[in-house]
């Protein structure tokens, strides 16, 4: 009697415990819900935080909707304003001679500056960026080359003897790209640059001080409305020294004899009126090779700056020079 009395307790004990089970999962699925909503919630917070931080970090997701290597370029909507970013910059050729200006030339639109280049010099990005186009073409920019900037910029480099990258690539400021040439509709070598805002081509010269081998501020803010007046005025300021005429640009219908002109000479420490002047460092510079770029002593550099002479210049770093 005894020992069937422990069996039947220990059935009952058995089947108790087997039907709370059941109860005890839907207590910890009931509990685990509103835990992966909170975490699921965490997620979609912290995925948005961080596009919200690509975006910043890289306006053209703003302006372009597409990415395509089978056009070099193609105008669509420009924004009223747009604010570019021309912070770590590398010139594309520490060449200063411009021998034709952006605009209007032999009735048709220049859209570019025409930069002199001798065959084999390292042409180089402007902005870090991806490249988009690599491309040969005969009746037009040669072998030229698109890379698309971060900071919604896409920039155009025309006639080079050689391309040094391929589509796709990523590259950063100061990054070889190609090296000068002459081909193409081209008739002397120099290198042709654009710079273009969804698609349309803006004045580099708004942007880029090829003579004084720097950009023009930390940030150029296109406006509608002012673009052209800017763009005139930037050319007078800036272009004066270029000729009418060049070997041709990207612009297949445009061609001329090239024409010689001599470097300019090198910026001078200071000027009659006593302006103060900035350098702002790029890829490779040293304070040693930055005085001699400048005309003045290691000295100077380090006394204006307050710095030591073994200090190590930083890219985008901005130096008083006079």
């Amino acid at each position: 009697m005894r020992f069937n009395r422990t069996i039947k307790t220990l059935a009952v004990s058995t089947v108790l415990a087997l039907s709370a089970i059941p109860t005890m999962a839907q207590d910890i699925v009931a509990f685990q819900a509103p835990v992966d909503r909170k975490m699921k919630a965490v997620d979609t917070v912290a995925l948005r935080s961080i596009a919200e931080r690509e975006m910043a970090s890289n306006p053209s997701a703003q302006l372009y909707n597409e990415w395509s290597n089978k056009y070099a370029h193609r105008a669509t909507e420009l924004p009223d304003s747009f604010r570019i970013d021309l912070r770590h910059f590398c010139m594309p050729t520490p060449s200063r001679v411009i021998t034709s200006n952006f605009g209007r030339r032999w009735g048709r639109m220049h859209k570019g500056l025409d930069i002199k280049v001798y065959i084999g010099d390292t042409i180089r990005a402007a902005f870090d960026g991806k490249i988009r186009v690599v491309r040969y073409e005969a009746n037009g920019y040669g072998n030229y080359v698109v890379i698309r900037h971060n900071n919604g910029l896409e920039t155009i480099y025309g006639h080079m003897s050689k391309h040094l990258v391929s589509e796709n690539q990523n590259v950063r400021a100061g990054d070889p790209i190609g090296l000068g040439g002459n081909t193409g509709r081209s008739t002397g070598s120099h290198l042709h640059f654009e710079t273009r805002l969804c698609g349309v081509a803006l004045n580099p010269a708004l942007m880029f001080d090829f003579r004084n081998q720097d950009v023009t501020d930390d940030y150029y803010v296109f406006r509608k409305h002012s673009y052209e007046r800017e763009s005139d005025t930037a050319n007078r300021l800036r272009g004066k020294d270029a000729g009418p005429s060049v070997a041709s640009t990207g612009n297949p219908q445009a061609s001329a004899q090239p024409v010689r002109q001599q470097e300019q000479p090198r910026p001078q420490a200071s000027s009659a009126s006593g302006e103060v002047r900035y350098h702002k460092v790029v890829a490779g510079e040293t304070l040693y090779s930055i005085a001699r770029k400048r005309g003045v002593s290691i000295e100077r550099l380090c006394r204006l700056n307050h710095i030591g002479k073994n200090m190590r210049v930083k890219v985008g770093q901005i130096l008083r020079y006079s």
